[in-house]
């Protein structure tokens, strides 16, 4: 239920992303939110389900996800995606028969490449992405995580989205300057789109370019009294690269955290 996913889209192409963000008590005291975007987020909560929301502490997630060539989807891997909030997810990945597993768990990461049979640790660069990957998320938002962070939430005012529609927009800002904006629907309060910049690193020349990223939130189904988008489209650039569609999404279950720990060897994936 990550709405911006995060490491289903990370789990493939691995990007780098911003570096932590500091958690000190100062900051906490200074973190604000003005009181149109507060509306908004209560309003966001509401319609997302309220308590039932706030209370989700797991989820497991299944699914297809499909990256995209030139405006073409390319055939779907299935995936299964267990979280824990706020810092772990375990997302497993099937196609054409090979599974792929990337897990993080706080400050820590591995890969199971199911092509070479090899386990391997997280590079910095994947861990800060993960991490980018969850700041990123309406939770985040929604949630107040990133009051620790120090961070401010300010209205930015509506947007077109359609016809006859717009979107209340407010902006996340930390104190490292690193932004996102997230959308919400004028008339339903639902979040549609989330929108941030990043820094990634070209795999044809090497160099370092800045990206304008999106995440368009479509789908939304209510199950255990928590509405989640089923349908979440991540564009690069205005093009769109990827799209998660949920088969299926359970709250609250319970998992072992051997899920989470790196195995001794390849044998022991299942």
């Amino acid at each position: 239920m990550k709405f911006r996913f995060s490491t289903l889209v990370l789990g493939l192409i691995l990007l780098a992303a911003i570096a932590g963000n500091a958690t000190s008590q100062t900051q906490e005291q200074v973190s604000s939110v003005d009181e149109k975007s507060q509306q908004i987020i209560n309003r966001g909560i509401e319609v997302l389900g309220g308590n039932a929301f706030l209370n989700v502490q797991t989820v497991i997630g299944k699914g297809f996800y499909s990256a995209f060539s030139d405006g073409v989807a390319q055939p779907p891997s299935r995936f299964l995606d267990y979280i824990v909030y706020p810092e772990k997810e375990r997302t497993e990945f099937v196609s054409m028969g090979i599974k792929t597993i990337q897990t993080n768990d706080k400050n820590s990461g591995w890969i199971f490449d199911g092509n070479v049979k090899t386990i391997t640790d997280q590079s910095p660069d994947q861990v800060a992405a993960f991490k980018r990957s969850m700041i990123t998320t309406v939770e985040n938002l929604l949630r107040g995580w990133w009051k620790k962070e120090g961070a401010k939430v300010v209205y930015v005012g509506r947007r077109e989205a359609g016809l006859a529609k717009r979107n209340e927009t407010v902006r996340l800002t930390y104190p490292n300057g690193y932004w996102i904006e997230y959308e919400f629907g004028a008339k339903d309060g639902f979040p549609a789109k989330i929108i941030y910049k990043r820094s990634r690193k070209n795999p044809d020349t090497g160099d370092v370019e800045e990206t304008s990223e999106e995440d368009h939130l479509l789908k939304f189904i209510a199950t255990e009294g928590v509405t989640a988008p089923w349908v979440v489209d991540h564009f690069i650039n205005g093009h769109q690269t990827s799209r998660v569609n949920y088969e299926s999404l359970q709250y609250n279950q319970k998992f072992a955290d051997s899920l989470f720990a790196k195995p001794d060897n390849v044998k022991m994936i299942k």
